[in-house]
This record gives C-alpha cells, sequence and structure tokens, in this order.
C-alpha cells in the first residue's frame, strides 16, 4: 500500500475509497437493467461482517471458482476462471502479500492490476462488498468465505464506472483486461456457399468469424483459454438464458467399448449449477459407451456447476467460443494456431479524427486519410496484428450526461464497426492510390461492432502497410495496433499532421487551452486517495449558458499529458462546483465532484463531455500515484449561443491568448 494511503488508512478507521463510494452511483448507470429493481435494497458490509473468518482463497481449489450472483456478467466470471487455472496471471492480476483480515497490517483496501488501452492499470478498492440480508447479492466464491472474486469484481466495476456497466459483455474483452493477451471469437454455426462467403468479404457492419475447428488448438489445448456462448435458448439447455457465457474446463478424445472415439468436453456454468440434459449427465446413456472405470474417473471430475457433453452436442448447443491465446510466466504469447512463441511485440496507438483520419472503409473515396502503420518483417515467421479500440465512456456522475453522439446506437453504443487491412509493398516509396486498388494480403474482412479484431498469417520478410478503419467514415474513436511476432519485427506509424486537441463541429464552441505541470513534492499530489491530492493544480472556468434541452451537453473537457507513449502515467480529473463567495480549494475540499473523468488511465489523453448548470467551476486534473512529475494541457470547450458568439468576436484573440497562461495553483 503506498506510503500515503497509509497515512490515510491509520486510525480508527478503515480505508473508503471516495473515488467509488458505498452509494447508487457505483451500483447502477442508467437502471436500465434488471438490478435496477434493486435499489434501496443493498446495504454494503465488509469481509469480516459477513462471515467469521474471512479470506481471499479457500484451501479446496475447486471452492474458489466464481459463482454468479444477481448481477449478469457472467463474461467476467468465465475470464476469472481462467486466472485460477494460471497462478502467474493471477498473481499479476492481483499481487499477492496483500495483509488480510486478521492481520495488523490490514487497512480495509485491496490493490489490483486491470489492463487497459495498453498498460497494467492500477485499481484500488475498499473491501465494502454490495449486500442483501447480510449475504453478497453479485457473484463470489464457492466458499462462503472467500472473497477474492467479489474484490476483484469491485475492482472492475470500479474501472467501468458501476456494477450495472458490467452487465453483459464479451468473454475476449474479460480475458484481455485479466491478461493483457489477445482473445479471437470463434462460430460454431455453419457458412453458406462460396459465393456467399466471397460476397462477405466486402466492406459491411456485419460479424463474420472463423469457423470453429477444435483440432487446430490441439497443440494448446492444454494452456489456451476456452469459452462457449449461446445467443439463443437451445433445447437441451433449456435453463439458459438468449446469451450466457460458460467456460470450457478441458476436452479430449475417449475411446468406446466399440473400438470408435467419442470426443467430450466439461463445460463450467457460473450459475454454479447443471443446466444440461443431454447424454452425458450424471446418470446419462452416454456412459455406457465407454469403459467403466473410465466412465467413473470422468463422472468424479465434475465439481459443481459442470457438466459433459460431446462435440456433436457441443456444436449444437452453442453459438460460438473464445479462444485465448496461452501467456508464459515470462509474458510471451503463444500462437493457437501452432503453437509457435511469439517472442517479439510491438504497439502504437492512435486514433481515427473526424475530417482529417477518419476516412471509413474501402468502399469510400476518403479511404486513404485513414491513419497508416508500417510493419517491417525482419525474417520469415508468424505474424498476429491486433487492432483494438478504446470503449467509449459512459458517465453517471451528478450533472454530467453521455454525449448524445454516443448514446443514438443502443445496439452498438460502444464500440465503432472496424477492420484492418494489409498489404506487402516493394518499396517504402510508392503510390498509395495504386496500392489501394489492389487487393490486400491480408485482413479481418468484414468491419465488427468488436472492441478488437485480430489477424494472424505467416509472412515474408519485406515491408507491410496496415490501415485500420472504421466502417463509416467520420467515426472517431482511439485504437491500439499490437503486433506479436516469432520473427523480429519493427512498427512505425506514418506520419501526418493532425491537431492534439480536435474541435467540435456541432455548434458554437469556444475552447480555451490550460497549460501546466505535476512537480514532484510541489503540484504532483496523486488522486483523491491520498492526503496531498489538494496540492495538484486548479484551473477556474465559468458556464455562462443553461444546457441544451436537446442535446444537454455544453461542457467538453480534455487532459493530454506530454508524455511518450511508452512511459505515460494514469491521469484523469474532477470537476468542483464553486461558490462566488469561497475560494475554488476550499470549496473543492468540502464537496463532491460535480463530474469526473475517472478512473486514472495509461493514455496521452483523457475527455468528458458533460452538461453543466450556470456557475463557477474548478478542474483538477490529477496522476494516479503522487510524485508523478509531466507536462500537461487541458482543452475545455463551452457550447455558447451565437448572440455571444457575435459580442465577443472582437474580443476573441484576447480571451484566448489569456487562456493559455491562466492557470491557478493551489
Amino acid at each position: 500500500l503506498p506510503v500515503a494511503m497509509k497515512e490515510e488508512c491509520a486510525g480508527p478507521s478503515l480505508f473508503e475509497d471516495l473515488d467509488f463510494p458505498i452509494t447508487d452511483s457505483s451500483l447502477f448507470s442508467d437502471s436500465s437493467t434488471p438490478i435496477a429493481q434493486l435499489h434501496g435494497e443493498i446495504t454494503w458490509r465488509r469481509p469480516q461482517e459477513i462471515c467469521r473468518s474471512p479470506s481471499l482463497f479457500p484451501t479446496n481449489a475447486n471452492l474458489a471458482h466464481a459463482k454468479q450472483g444477481l448481477l449478469g456478467d457472467c463474461w467476467f466470471l468465465c475470464a476469472c476462471t481462467f486466472l485460477l487455472k494460471n497462478q502467474h496471471l493471477l498473481d499479476k492480476v492481483f499481487p499477492p502479500g496483500q495483509p488480510q483480515w486478521g492481520s495488523s497490517r490490514y487497512r480495509g483496501s485491496f490493490r489490483f492490476l486491470i489492463w487497459q488501452q495498453g498498460h497494467w492499470t492500477e485499481v484500488t478498492v475498499d473491501d465494502r462488498l454490495p449486500c442483501m440480508d447480510s449475504c453478497l447479492c453479485f457473484s463470489r466464491c464457492h466458499s462462503p468465505s472467500a472473497f477474492w472474486v467479489a474484490l476483484l469484481e469491485k475492482a472492475y466495476a470500479k474501472l467501468h464506472g458501476s456494477y450495472e456497466q458490467l452487465w453483459a459483455g464479451q468473454v475476449s474483452e474479460a480475458l484481455v483486461d485479466l491478461t493483457g493477451g489477445v482473445a479471437e471469437r470463434w462460430s460454431l454455426r455453419e457458412f453458406g456457399s462460396d459465393k456467399e462467403e466471397r460476397e462477405a468479404v466486402l466492406d459491411s457492419d456485419q460479424v463474420r468469424r472463423k469457423k470453429l475447428d477444435l483440432n487446430l488448438l490441439c497443440c494448446v489445448k492444454e494452456e489456451c483459454a476456452l469459452s462457449c456462448s449461446t445467443h439463443s435458448t437451445p433445447g437441451g439447455l433449456g435453463e439458459l438464458d438468449q446469451h450466457h457465457a460458460l467456460t470450457v474446463m478441458e476436452w479430449l478424445d475417449v475411446r468406446k467399448v466399440s473400438g470408435s472415439e467419442v470426443r467430450l468436453l466439461r463445460i463450467r456454468n457460473p450459475w454454479g449449477r447443471c443446466c444440461w440434459a443431454g447424454a452425458w449427465t450424471w446418470s446419462g446413456i452416454g456412459w455406457s459407451f465407454l469403459d467403466p472405470v473410465c466412465a467413473a474417473e470422468l463422472r468424479a471430475r465434475t465439481a459443481e456447476g459442470e457438466f459433459w457433453l460431446d462435440e456433436a452436442e457441443f456444436t449444437s448447443q452453442f453459438d460460438d467460443i473464445t479462444v485465448g491465446y496461452p501467456i508464459g510466466k515470462d509474458g510471451l504469447l503463444k500462437s493457437v494456431y501452432t503453437g509457435t512463441l511469439l517472442t517479439h511485440s510491438h504497439q502504437l496507438a492512435s486514433r481515427w479524427i473526424k475530417g482529417h483520419s477518419a476516412g471509413g472503409s474501402r468502399n469510400t473515396s476518403s479511404y486513404s486519410s485513414n491513419p497508416k502503420f508500417w510493419l517491417r518483417v525482419c525474417e520469415t515467421g508468424e505474424v498476429l496484428v491486433s487492432l483494438l479500440q478504446h470503449r467509449k465512456r459512459r458517465n453517471t456522475e451528478k450533472y454530467a450526461q453521455a454525449d448524445p453522439e454516443d448514446s443514438s446506437n443502443t445496439k452498438h453504443q460502444h464500440y465503432q464497426a472496424i477492420a484492418l487491412h494489409m498489404w506487402k509493398v516493394e518499396k517504402k516509396r510508392f503510390s498509395l492510390s495504386r496500392m489501394l486498388n489492389k487487393p490486400p494480403c491480408a485482413s479481418t474482412h468484414c468491419h465488427s461492432y468488436e472492441r478488437e479484431v485480430v489477424l494472424c498469417r505467416p509472412l515474408e520478410p519485406g515491408y507491410y502497410l496496415l490501415i485500420p478503419s472504421t466502417y463509416q467514415p467520420g467515426a472517431e474513436a482511439r485504437f491500439l495496433i499490437r503486433v506479436f511476432s516469432s520473427s523480429p519485427t519493427s512498427l512505425s506509424a506514418l506520419k501526418s499532421p493532425a491537431p492534439s486537441l480536435p474541435l467540435t463541429s456541432d455548434g458554437e464552441w469556444e475552447t480555451s487551452f490550460f497549460r501546466g505541470s505535476w512537480i514532484e513534492g510541489r503540484t504532483a499530489g496523486g488522486s483523491r486517495n491520498f492526503p496531498s491530492y489538494w496540492q495538484n493544480p486548479c484551473f477556474p472556468f465559468a458556464v455562462c449558458d443553461e444546457p441544451a434541452l436537446t442535446s444537454g451537453v455544453n461542457v467538453r473537457i480534455t487532459l493530454h499529458q506530454s508524455r511518450p507513449d511508452t512511459d505515460l502515467h494514469p491521469i484523469g480529473f474532477h470537476v468542483y462546483k464553486v461558490l462566488q463567495v469561497e475560494s475554488e480549494q476550499t470549496a473543492a475540499k468540502e464537496k463532491d465532484p460535480v463530474a469526473s473523468c475517472v478512473p486514472h488511465c495509461y493514455t496521452q489523453d483523457v475527455s468528458l463531455a458533460c452538461a453543466l448548470p450556470p456557475g463557477s467551476y474548478t478542474v483538477v486534473p490529477s496522476t494516479y500515484q503522487p510524485d508523478c512529475s509531466a507536462k500537461f494541457i487541458i482543452s475545455l470547450a463551452r457550447k455558447i449561443h451565437r448572440k455571444v458568439v457575435k459580442s465577443q468576436e472582437k474580443l476573441g484573440s484576447a480571451i484566448h491568448e489569456v487562456s493559455h497562461i491562466s492557470v491557478m495553483k493551489t
């Protein structure tokens, strides 16, 4: 635990997380899911208030597995199961040696590391957990006295903004967040004709995934993560909801008494109970085809919530599977196709900017304006390229509303439809227009509303041009290009001028820029969890106009840190309301923020769009840990009425000149 946090926790009270308080704001976002009916019924308790002898992990490993509660986050729990099978990955996410209940060092807080946008992000939470009738109401371990799952779930909820934000998701996203690796979704459904396949390659917003062949995974079946999901209610799994994810614990080929073989898969249901009524249930007819000793041994392997089924049942009952790439103790990925160790890796962050680099799909004339990257392959080898876009934020703080552009499409409100195309280039000097008229040597085919799309190919030495794109031109998003390879490679961006802080175009906006710095020992106070928080610089501003009834958003704030992508600090900021008779610092200390851009993220820029009523405010930017030095720029855009714009036209240049040096430090 950091020294500053120890000082805050010392004394009669245990640590209480101010950034994720025990209020409805931490439980609910927009109350659009079934847990909304729990309003007013949830209490928060520490583990020692729930059971007599709490621990992080039980002595029986089978009882450490996650059991789903009232929250629909089966996708997240499937990734937790993979952590239990790989102790080195679990130790990375949940660093060992943290003081527990009963220890004199226990202070009521736990620290986690969750991978976000190319970096491991530290998330600290207190151990006050949501309960109903003195029992955990969300996820928990099968052992009622073990709490690692509930604490990790709380840290993940804090990272997303609330528990409700965890309702429904993709196993692939949770696997990447908890391992820092790569995951793919493969289809279990039959594809159409060759003609339909060729047509599917054309740009569209449909999702086309690879057809599953378990034989492809034979070389890594003991190491990779496997999860299966259903999108409709199948016959044998009639108890399941329309969308549910389960974990494939193992699969093996078993010889029948007749001499033929059958492939069996052991499945774990996060609900903690069996939901299968096929031939391989405990008393199913399938076991009669096996040697009795073998049948008894296989049945004895099933723990609570587990069941067996054969490959034919598996492919008919589920719609797709998620495959997580193996990650060794050295942190290196292994190809799920060949088992080859991918010993080299690179990553670069970029973004699609409307009017500049958001060129859309290959169907548009502006495609060539998309960001472009050079991939140099030095020796023949297997190369995996991942395009991972950042999730759109949904802010639920007081006074803050989500950008209407982010919620206009409820089905795909988190992500853009994205794709990645690759061309082999004979020389670095070439005609881009001619190149783009040729078919790519590799691509992810259709644009998909996925957080991450992946292509994996054996590549010969040479230069390759990578172009990531959204389907719609003008669609904005930040993204990360990652390359993993078995042979030496290099990755670089084709430089093109880009505005560091793009202006919005929806109406009249006045934008000011504030420059500041966090200086160790002076103005680098860290997050609100630390007593030194108020050493951070404060930047006052005023809102003169009421939020518009249509969009609501009238303030957009961006915090940009001036550090290289390879050495970023986790950053964020809070906005406080200030009364005219008060000083900014005094008012902020005594009140909760009216809007926040947290948790702190390892990224160049963090942004927030919100609706603020007229008044005086101050924004306080910070790094997560104290004493992290860096320079930064805050871009503050305020929506104004046209009549205000006209009256200020002559003063515009002076206003912006002053704004560049308007810095107030506490």
